[in-house]
């Protein structure tokens, strides 16, 4: 019989905690450690989302975004259906208001066709009205199968099933770096915390906003780097529940690289708007002024960011509005939901995305995971990775087993 495979996952976002669930589902012998620097899981990116499950409508058909995305949505669905998670089919209307942004979005129907996206369909007036009696545009492609989820609960579940099968999940341990050691069996993973050090045969690393440092303390590339964006979001009054039935997004401009402000069903029944995409001045300060003078520096010293920021000032000008003004922030979304018209509401919580970005300044669009001997990093992993937590779990452990022997 051969030995039992001792394998650790870095990180206890959604993506690490599906990683660390689908190495026992595949190995009931194996000995899995998931380690998470905060007392708890989801404490960052997967706990800070929109908790849209996106069903893959902007994707390059054939990318690695596409497939794990519309393979994550099925595997969603399943794990939540089987452990009572909160879901919410309400769907989604994409919407376009002027004869640019239409043309636009039948470029969009047509990849979320190809991704094999159920059910779509381009929308006139007259039937966006039907489906979105609050929305008001020229045409929109709607996706009624776009869901809602409660990601944090999902992620402890994730962990729950963890413990079940065996697993050691050691909260409030902060990893300082991956070793590679060369022994009698083998090359080995050695993982160091202040406390302690222990050999794996595998190491998986799902740092999410710190994948950079530690590759980096690892001994790995410094590139990607991690440049922080931060999204807020508006919570509405309750009296503002009923102006949509479901998600309602702009069509995204090309010039600008994220979606844009859009209007979000909670899962708890509300009603929010957002997010917005400005630089972080911290990697996860979720609150106040959110200013963190490491995080600062380094994106001050980062060449890429500079090369991204000279060419996308129009996109800081846009933005900054809505930062320091929640009344420019409630109007973008009143462009197509009128009712929202100086709605009135509360800031929450803000996310923010760890945006992998290249020397050159342009931002890294698709899943990056990099190899060293026994340990695999994954630099980047941006929306829909919430979405595709499970089938990226599938994807690295099939990977990890195959380099490793």
């Amino acid at each position: 019989m051969s030995a039992r495979k001792r394998h650790a996952v870095i990180g206890a976002g959604i993506i690490g905690a599906a990683v660390a669930r689908e190495i026992l589902r595949r190995d009931d012998r194996a000995e899995v450690t998931l380690y998470e620097k905060e007392d708890r899981p989801a404490a960052h990116q997967t706990g800070h989302n929109s908790g849209v499950v996106h069903a893959g409508l902007y994707y390059e058909p054939g990318s690695l975004k596409a497939t794990l995305c519309r393979r994550g949505v099925a595997l969603l669905r399943e794990f939540a259906a089987a452990h009572d998670v909160a879901v919410d089919e309400c769907g989604k209307v994409v919407v376009a208001t002027t004869e640019a942004e239409a043309q636009r979005l039948e470029a969009i129907a047509a990849r979320a066709r190809a991704n094999g996206v159920p059910d779509v369909a381009m929308l006139d007036a007259h039937g966006l009205a039907a489906v979105e009696p609050g929305v008001t545009g020229l045409t929109a492609l709607h996706s009624p199968h776009t869901a809602i989820i409660d990601y944090r609960g999902l992620t402890e579940a994730l962990v729950a099933d963890v413990r079940r099968g065996g697993g050691r999940v050691r909260f409030s341990t902060l990893v300082s770096r991956i070793e590679a050691r060369r022994g009698p069996a083998g090359e080995r993973a050695i993982v160091r915390t202040a406390h302690d050090a222990h050999e794996f045969d595998r190491v998986i690393v799902c740092a999410g906003l710190q994948s950079d440092r530690l590759a980096a303390r690892s001994g790995e590339s410094r590139q990607p780097s991690i440049v922080p964006f931060f999204g807020q979001y508006f919570i509405l009054d309750d009296d503002h529940d009923d102006a949509v039935r479901g998600l309602v997004y702009p069509v995204p401009d090309p010039k600008y690289p994220f979606l844009g402000v859009h209007v979000t069903r909670r899962i708890d029944g509300g009603l929010m708007i957002g997010p917005n995409a400005f630089l972080s001045f911290s990697r996860e300060g979720y609150s106040g002024l959110g200013l963190n003078v490491r995080d600062s520096l380094a994106v001050a010293a980062d060449p890429g960011f500079w090369r991204f920021a000279a060419g996308n000032l129009p996109m800081a000008v846009r933005e900054i509005g809505g930062v320091l003004s929640t009344e420019r922030f409630v109007a973008e979304a009143a462009r197509y939901v009128p009712s929202l018209a100086g709605a009135r509401g509360r800031r929450a919580t803000r996310g923010i995305r760890a945006q992998a970005m290249n020397r050159d300044g342009s931002l890294v669009d698709d899943f990056v995971i990099d190899r060293a001997g026994p340990a695999m990093f994954v630099r980047n992993a941006p929306s829909p990775g919430a979405t595709s937590a499970l089938a990226i779990a599938e994807h690295l452990v099939a990977a990890a087993a195959t380099t490793s022997g």
